[in-house]
């Protein structure tokens, strides 16, 4: 996601830093495996892994107009990406023997990653419906871009509670912020929502309803009924 002094926050600078690099590693590694279902190069591990950790954070600065993107001026960022590209390359079939410790760190750093977007958001002057969306945006555009580029329908809009996770997560920080609540607690607020109903969807198989497929397409029902009038 990337943080930087524009983001304000009043917790320990170095701490979110190098939580947000766990985060960011704990992305790219779960984007690179998706290089792995299709068996990609190591130029496709590497690229899904760093579309993955930090994607989301650069359309977050692209669209709030701070350039250049945080995650391209600190290095340590497409480090992580790296690192976790080359882990998965190297080392599939060991981490996904840990595959749920890889879960749990994927949802913490939606937590992070919500919490830290909405928190850039507010600082750049945004208003709250579009705190919401960069949140969102932070923590599953990273994901979204790993799909487009591989050719499949984002799995936030398919299968999984991700999205309205972060989404949930991010109106809890908007919250507290319209309460004139400290810093500390609405980054905190925002991470503990985002990752609890995640952590919960993973643990119970939840999802949200889907719509049902039509037996035709929308112009021929709609032929077949004019023409049973």
């Amino acid at each position: 996601m990337n943080l930087d002094t524009r983001a304000a926050c009043t917790f320990p600078n170095v701490i979110l830093h190098w939580l947000d690099l766990v985060g960011t590693l704990a992305f790219a590694i779960s984007g690179a495996f998706r290089a792995v279902k299709y068996e990609l190069d190591l130029l496709g591990v590497l690229v899904l892994a760093a579309a993955t950790g930090v994607g989301g954070g650069i359309l977050r600065d692209v669209l709030l107009g701070r350039h250049p993107p945080g995650a391209l001026m600190d290095g340590a960022y497409l480090v992580a990406c790296a690192i976790g590209g080359l882990a998965v390359f190297f080392f599939a079939r060991k981490i996904v023997a840990r595959w749920d410790v890889v879960l749990w760190a994927d949802a913490a750093g939606l937590g992070l990653f919500t919490a830290l977007g909405a928190a850039v958001a507010e600082a750049s002057g945004a208003n709250r419906l579009t705190i919401v969306l960069m949140a969102a945006l932070t923590a599953c555009g990273g994901g979204v871009l790993r799909d487009v580029l591989v050719g499949e329908i984002p799995a936030v809009l398919t299968r999984e509670v991700y999205a309205t996770a972060s989404l949930l997560g991010g109106g809890v920080y908007v919250a507290l912020s319209a309460l004139s609540a400290p810093e500390d607690l609405r980054l905190a607020g925002a991470a503990v929502i985002a990752w609890g109903i995640r952590m919960s969807a993973m643990r119970r198989g939840l999802s949200l309803p889907r719509v049902q497929r039509l037996p035709e397409s929308p112009s021929r029902l709609s032929a077949r009924m004019r023409r049973r009038r």
